[in-house]
């Protein structure tokens, strides 16, 4: 296998993120390190008023709904700057302004010093803005929003109005990305201090909108004891894992991928899987399939060295002469797939398991644990190997990824929203992809991938992080070019090979203009 990298952290060069008890942290030593809160507050407002004003350029009026708190009072002066710049504005409060205190009570002078005026909640009322500003909870909500709250952000919410959410939408939950029964669907979301992880997994995608970061002036990495709650996978990845090859390569420095999958009538998965590791550069791939198989694979992708096979007794030296095994595409739950796992299992090579391997793993495997397999379920899958329900895997998906990768080693990838990455260097989520990949054979695609890319030399953890960026990246581009709806997981890989050749097919590393939206620095 290719060797020709150096031992760099994966992480390194990536945004953390953190939770938000860190980032009250980190507001709290900024201010005892001589920053007035409401000076601290001002630049939170301003820094948001600016990405209104680039956003919606042509405003005239502005509704703002502010609560109590920091976050109420980032909303007050937020009203007090629009109106200074002559915008008409609607200030809608769910806690009086005489019961503010500290700075959030300052910010509603300020507001109602520049001549803005301040009307209570009621149901019904009437949003006189072309947008509204969520000021409503930030961070620091607990439990499910209930009464006025929730009535605010289901008006919002039913307004049709574009919204911008001042540090995160109000009901959205800051560290596991779950809504607290009801959340704000924002336009655009500026977010202060330290980025939070709460805003790129989970039902936040789909409530976010674009995530824009501003650090206030703050400099989180200079606490070294705040350590990140994750990453945000970046592009530069790709590039910087996967340089151009030495022009004496040969296929058999570029690794040897066996796929174990397609059992009898399942035989697509695991063709998928084949063709994604050769598109992604492996050097051979083999394919341990049932023999009703071969003819179709042998048709579609002769490239791929396909062995038709009854059970695991006929594998033979086949395992041995693989550099990376991946496990699962097509499997089932039978006979056959079960012989294939076992045999898989008593390997020690690098491993991908996807699919009915993780299935079988749940039954007939519990409690093991290696340290040189990547294990990629999506939340159904994660359930059952920790004998919860899917519903309890979304409700905290950053927990659900560190507690399967304590309890059975090596990397773990949570499919979904935001896929999440969990090593032992951390955890990573990837803020690319798109509803269009909600379809079938996109998890067997990512296991090609992944198996390609451990063949050629990349560590575990990096090719997990790398792989998952790619293969959310190529299903971006692919809905680029045809649409989100009747996206293919066999129209990934074509996509994922220019990804992996930097330099090739224009407009691959100029996405949305050269960062994803929601990964805006």
């Amino acid at each position: 296998m290719s060797s020709n990298r150096s031992d760099r952290p994966a992480h390194d060069a990536l945004r953390p993120l953190y939770h938000a008890a860190q980032v009250r942290e980190l507001d709290r030593r900024t201010m005892a390190g001589g920053v007035e809160g409401f000076a601290l507050m001002q630049r939170a407002a301003t820094a948001a008023w600016q990405s209104l004003k680039a956003r919606w350029s042509g405003v005239k009026r502005l509704t703002v709904l502010c609560g109590g708190g920091n976050n109420g009072g980032d909303g007050h002066v937020l009203a007090a700057l629009a109106a200074v710049a002559g915008i008409e504005v609607q200030r809608i409060a769910l806690k009086p302004p005489e019961a503010l205190r500290g700075d959030a009570a300052r910010a509603a002078e300020m507001a109602s010093a520049a001549g803005v005026g301040s009307e209570p909640w009621r149901a019904g009322i009437a949003f006189s803005g072309e947008v509204i500003v969520d000021a409503l909870l930030g961070t620091g909500i607990a439990g499910e929003v209930t009464g006025e709250f929730r009535d605010a952000i289901e008006a919002i919410n039913a307004s049709g109005l574009p919204v911008l959410a001042i540090d995160i939408p109000s009901g959205l939950a800051a560290d596991t990305g779950a809504t607290l029964g009801v959340a704000v669907r924002a336009t655009r979301t500026v977010t202060f201090i330290g980025d939070k992880i709460g805003l790129h997994t989970g039902r936040a995608p789909a409530l976010v909108g674009e995530v824009h970061f501003r650090a206030l002036g703050v400099d989180a990495l200079a606490h070294a004891d705040l350590v990140p709650a994750a990453h945000l996978l970046d592009r530069e990845l790709i590039a910087t894992w996967l340089p151009p090859r030495e022009r004496d390569a040969h296929k058999g420095g570029m690794g040897h991928v066996l796929i174990l999958g397609g059992a009898p009538g399942f035989g697509g998965a695991a063709l998928l899987a084949s063709e994604a590791a050769a598109r992604l550069g492996a050097g051979k791939i083999s394919l341990a399939t049932a023999p009703e198989h071969v003819t179709a694979c042998l048709t579609y992708r002769p490239e791929v060295m396909v062995h038709g096979m009854r059970g695991a007794a006929e594998l033979g030296e086949l395992p041995a002469r693989a550099d990376v095994l991946v496990v699962g595409p097509g499997l089932g739950q039978g006979a056959w797939g079960q012989s294939m796992l076992q045999a898989a299992l008593g390997e020690s090579k690098p491993m991908v398991i996807d699919a009915d391997g993780l299935n079988l793993l749940a039954s007939r495997f519990d409690g093991l644990r290696r340290d040189d397999w990547i294990l990629t379920p999506h939340p159904g899958e994660a359930a059952r190997l920790l004998g919860c329900s899917a519903a309890d895997i979304e409700a905290d998906r950053p927990a659900a990824a560190r507690e399967l990768q304590q309890r059975r080693g090596g990397v773990v990838v949570l499919k979904g929203a935001g896929s999440l990455v969990a090593g032992p260097e951390g955890m990573a989520v990837c803020p690319y992809g798109n509803p269009g990949m909600a379809s079938g054979g996109m998890g067997d695609v990512l296991s090609g991938i992944l198996g390609a890319l451990l063949a050629q030399g990349v560590p575990l953890e990096t090719a997990a992080r790398l792989g998952v960026t790619v293969h959310a990246l190529a299903g971006d581009q692919a809905a680029r070019d045809g649409g989100e709806r009747g996206l293919l997981a066999a129209d990934l890989a074509s996509y994922a090979r220019v990804l992996v050749n930097p330099g090739f097919g224009p407009g691959f590393y100029s996405l949305a203009g050269g960062q994803d939206a929601r990964a805006t620095r």
